[in-house]
C-alpha cells in the first residue's frame, strides 16, 4: 500500500474517531459512537498491516495472538456484570499503558526496524518520545491495576498514606526527570531501564493514597494518562492513526477529569495529593453513633408513591450492586400508569466510573428525556412529593452544606432532604465511600427501607 493512501486512510480513520467521541457525548448517540469508531479501527487496524508489505512468517504470529487477545477481549466484554464495568475500564487502561511500554522497549532495542537510527546512536527527537510514551505508559499501567484492585474488593478502597508521602511522590517525579534526562545524553540501556522501573513505581504511590469516593476521577485521569501514552509511542512510530487516537484519548481524559473535579468542588491537584475518603477517627467514631431513623417496609414506600403526583429517583453504586435497574424501570412504569410524574436525577459521580448510572439505566431502556443531571433538577426538589434514593449516600449528604470539617463539604449533592418525603433502600447505615455518615438517615421526612435494592424495588411495585 502506497504511503500516500495509508496516510489518506489514517486521516479517515481519525476523522471516524473524532465522531465516534461526538456520539459518545449523548447517550441518545452513543451507539452510532460506538460503530463510527469500531469502523476506525478496523481501518486503522487493517491499513496498519498493508502497510509493512513485508509478511514475514512472524505476521503469522501477530495475527494469532491478535485473535487469541481479540476473543478474550470479546468474551470478557460479553460476560462482564454492568456493576463491574468500572474494574473492566481499569483493566483495559493498563493494558493500553503496558503496551506503549512493550513498543517503547522494541524501539530502544531495534531501533533500526523503527527508521530511528542505530542502537547507542537513536535520533534524539524519537528517544525523547519513546522515554515520555515508555513513563507515562509504565504510570498507566501500575496506577490502572491498583485502581483495579481497589474496585474489584481485592485490595482496600481507604487511602493508604504514610509520612512523607507526597515528598516522596515529588524527589521521584524530579528522578524521572533526570533519567529521562540524561538518557538522551547517553542512550544508556541501564538508564531506560530504571527510568521504566521508576515510573512503574510512581504510578503504584499516586493511586493507593486515593480513596473510594475519587474513583471516577481515577478512572477518566488513568484515561487521559493512556491516551497521551499511546500518542508518544505514536510520535515514535510516526503513525499518524495512534497519534490522533492518543490525542482524542488523553485531551478527553483530561477534559472528564475536570469536569468530575468540579462536580466534587475539587481540584484536580486536590484529588492526586490529598487522598479523599482518608477521614480521621474522629470522624469515624461519629458514623457509629446511636440516631433514631424512621423504617419502613414496601408496602409503606407503595403507600405513599400511590398519593404522590411526582417522584425524582436518585440512583447510586446500591442500585449498581443488586442489578436493580430493570427492577426499578418496571416500578417506574407503574407509577406512570397512575399518572404521576417520575424523573431520575444523576450526580456526576455517582457510582464508581463517569456516567455508570446514565449507562446502567440505558440498559434498563430508561427514556432519555427522563434522566437529569444535579444542575437541571436540584431545584425541582423542593417541589417534588417523593424521592426514592436507591443506593446512593455521599452524594445526597447534607453535611457537604453544612459542615466545614466534613471530607466532602463544598461539594455539591442533590438536595434530596428538600423532598416532602425521602424513601432511601440501604442495607444498613453503613457509611459511604468519604466514611462519614449521612445526615439525611436521620431527617423526619426520611423512611429508611433496609433492604436489597432490587428485592424492596421489586415488592413495592407488588404493592403498587
Amino acid at each position: 500500500m502506497s504511503a500516500n493512501l495509508s496516510a489518506i486512510l489514517y486521516l479517515v480513520s481519525g476523522v471516524l474517531f473524532i465522531l465516534a467521541l461526538r456520539g459518545l457525548s449523548s447517550p441518545e448517540t452513543s451507539r452510532q459512537g460506538n460503530l463510527f469508531g469500531i469502523t476506525g479501527m478496523v481501518i486503522a487496524v487493517t491499513v496498519t498491516f498493508l502497510s509493512v508489505g513485508n509478511f514475514s512468517s512472524g505476521f503469522i504470529y501477530v495475527l494469532i495472538f491478535l485473535s487469541i487477545g481479540g476473543c478474550i477481549g470479546a468474551f470478557i466484554a460479553y460476560r462482564i456484570p454492568m456493576t463491574a464495568m468500572p474494574e473492566l475500564v481499569a483493566g483495559f487502561h493498563s493494558l493500553v499503558g503496558l503496551a506503549a511500554v512493550f513498543v517503547a522497549i522494541s524501539a530502544f532495542i531495534n531501533p533500526d526496524a523503527f527508521g530511528l537510527g542505530t542502537p547507542g546512536n537513536i535520533k534524539l527527537a524519537s528517544l525523547i518520545e519513546m522515554a515520555i510514551g515508555a513513563a507515562v505508559g509504565a504510570i498507566t499501567f501500575s496506577g490502572s491495576v491498583i485502581a483495579f484492585l481497589k474496585l474489584q474488593g481485592i485490595m482496600s478502597g481507604a487511602p493508604i498514606t504514610f509520612k512523607g508521602q507526597h515528598l516522596l511522590n515529588a524527589l521521584i517525579l524530579i528522578l524521572i526527570l533526570f533519567l529521562t534526562f540524561y538518557l538522551c545524553s547517553t542512550q544508556s540501556s541501564n538508564l531506560f531501564w530504571t527510568l521504566i522501573a521508576v515510573s512503574f513505581l510512581i504510578g503504584f504511590l499516586i493511586i493507593i493514597p486515593i480513596g473510594g469516593a475519587d474513583m471516577p476521577v481515577v478512572i477518566s485521569m488513568l484515561n487521559s494518562y493512556s491516551g497521551w501514552a499511546a500518542a508518544g509511542i505514536g510520535f515514535t512510530l510516526e503513525n499518524t492513526a495512534l497519534i490522533i487516537t492518543g490525542a482524542l484519548v488523553g485531551s478527553s481524559g483530561a477534559i472528564l477529569s475536570y469536569i468530575m473535579c468540579k462536580g466534587m468542588n475539587r481540584s484536580f491537584f486536590n484529588v492526586i495529593l490529598g487522598g479523599f475518603g482518608a477521614t480521621d477517627q474522629s470522624i469515624k467514631g461519629k458514623s457509629k453513633e446511636q440516631r433514631p431513623v424512621k423504617s419502613g417496609n414496601a408496602d409503606d414506600a407503595a403507600f405513599l408513591m400511590k398519593n404522590a403526583s411526582s417522584v425524582i429517583i436518585v440512583p447510586g453504586y446500591g442500585m449498581a450492586v443488586a442489578q436493580a435497574q430493570h427492577a426499578l424501570r418496571e416500578m417506574v412504569d407503574t407509577l406512570k400508569k397512575n399518572d404521576i410524574k417520575v424523573s431520575y436525577a444523576i450526580h456526576p459521580v455517582a457510582g464508581r466510573m463517569p456516567g455508570h448510572m446514565n449507562v446502567l439505566l440505558a440498559e434498563a431502556n430508561v427514556p432519555y428525556d427522563e434522566v437529569f443531571e444535579l444542575e437541571e433538577i436540584n431545584n425541582d426538589f423542593a417541589n417534588a412529593d417523593v424521592a426514592f434514593v436507591i443506593g446512593a449516600n455521599d452524594v445526597t449528604n447534607p453535611v457537604a452544606k453544612t459542615d466545614p470539617q466534613s471530607p466532602i463539604y463544598g461539594m455539591p449533592v442533590l438536595d434530596v432532604e428538600k423532598c416532602k418525603s425521602v424513601l432511601f433502600v440501604k442495607r444498613s447505615l453503613s457509611p459511604g465511600y468519604a466514611g462519614i455518615d449521612n445526615d439525611l438517615f436521620y431527617k423526619e421526612n426520611t423512611l429508611m427501607l433496609f433492604a436489597d435494592a432490587k428485592k424492596m424495588t421489586e415488592d413495592i411495585t407488588k404493592n403498587l
